[in-house]
């Protein structure tokens, strides 16, 4: 009886370590998913720099490190098929116009240099939040400068002239997409462009700084 009494409780013991195991591993991975990648804290002071510079000290840091990764996952060399270029992922075109803008030289305009390319993002992330109506908190605000910046602010103020409201609501404008100037076959991934950095991706980056939240959490 005791031989089979231990062979019970040593196999029980065994069952337990590997659930235990099991079960860290799960949450192993569940957190890892849930952090930056490590190529991000590489640039984690020069984009807070670059935010503070063109924000202030509220700025949306967590939100623009989101946005990064989504753009580029951190890789200053990347080039998308249709030929966007480095962390931020500005078109040629789009970063010709940006250094114009700014009253910069073509040979400035380096979309692959980290620095100019943060610079950039939190900039041109500022000009199109600031040119979004400020009846909007800052959630929605923040939302539809972002997917102007991966579609166009164009086809956004389209799309608000679209609903045939005064004053729509940022999801009346959502809901008009591929109603005015844009494909609507473009629509699945201009929609989800804000919603995986501020709803998936941002929290990942709590630690950086601030984050926008809805209405609703903000609250809490």
């Amino acid at each position: 009886m005791d031989w089979f009494a231990r062979a019970a409780q040593t196999a029980l013991l065994l069952v337990v370590a590997l659930l235990l195991l099991a079960l860290s591993a799960t949450v192993s991975a569940v957190l890892g998913a849930e952090l930056p990648p490590p190529a991000a804290a590489r640039y984690q002071r020069l984009l807070t720099r670059q935010a503070h510079m063109q924000w202030g000290l509220n700025a949306p840091i967590a939100a623009m490190a989101a946005q990064v990764q989504q753009e580029s996952a951190w890789n200053p060399q990347a080039v998308s098929r249709a030929g966007a270029r480095g962390l931020a992922q500005f078109m040629p075109a789009t970063a010709t116009w940006w250094c114009e803008k700014l009253g910069l030289s073509v040979t400035a305009c380096q979309p692959h240099n980290a620095t100019w390319a943060l610079r950039a993002l939190a900039g041109y992330d500022k000009f199109l939040y600031d040119r979004v109506s400020a009846r909007f908190g800052p959630f929605d605000r923040l939302w539809l400068a972002l997917r102007g910046y991966n579609g166009g602010e164009g086809h956004v103020t389209a799309e608000a002239k679209a609903t045939g409201l005064a004053a729509p609501t940022r999801q009346q404008i959502d809901a008009a997409c591929g109603q005015a100037r844009r494909a609507k076959l473009h629509c699945a991934e201009n929609l989800g462009y804000p919603a995986r950095i501020l709803l998936t991706l941002q929290p990942r980056y709590a630690t950086w700084g601030p984050q926008v939240l809805p209405v609703t959490e903000a609250a809490r």
